[in-house]
């Protein structure tokens, strides 16, 4: 992203707009008012095989650097709606569109100041045209439904980005 500057629009617990703006920096989520949030969209990416997409994080990240995830997905910018920030933030970081997005869970998370809009994303691509994008991921596979079932209980695994797909995975189970 360069030196552009974030902005992120901030939401009250009803998740309106307050029409106040805050400016992302490392670790700055932090600094959010208490009972404000910024808008957060996560992605469980599903290709047509029944197979599911998991990101490895930068080591760079200030939030589980490192982690293997299940997820595509990052803050919304400022003026962004759900469904187009999804769809940003899915081409940003693995370089593939969804042929459909399915809201499954919205959530908050007071300690991030986080308010998650979580999809499911179903996709058809070519599963070798993932492009990865700098300072984010730095590698990507496909797992199996067993697979994906056994990475969810691991210990490495996120348990909050488990949770906001909670009902999906108990539905695969």
């Amino acid at each position: 992203m360069g030196d552009a500057k974030e902005i992120w629009d901030l939401y009250d617990r009803d998740g309106k707009r307050t029409g106040e703006t805050f400016e992302r920096s490392f670790g700055s989520y932090l600094l959010i008012p208490e009972g404000k949030y910024h808008l957060v969209v996560d992605l469980l990416v599903i290709h047509s095989d029944g197979t599911y997409l998991l990101t490895k994080r930068s080591d760079i990240k200030d939030v589980y650097p490192g982690f293997w995830e299940a997820s595509a997905g990052g803050s919304a910018l400022s003026g962004e709606e759900p469904l187009e920030a999804a769809k940003r933030e899915l081409f940003e970081e693995t370089g593939i569109t969804a042929d459909s997005l399915e809201l499954v869970d919205i959530s908050f998370k007071d300690s991030s100041h986080s308010m998650y809009y979580s999809y499911l994303a179903r996709v058809s691509c070519d599963k070798d045209s993932i492009v990865l994008q700098e300072g984010e991921t730095t590698d990507y596979k496909w797992l199996g439904k067993e697979e994906f079932l056994a990475h969810v209980d691991s210990e490495d695994s996120m348990k909050a980005h488990n949770l906001r797909y909670e009902k999906y995975i108990s539905t695969l189970r």
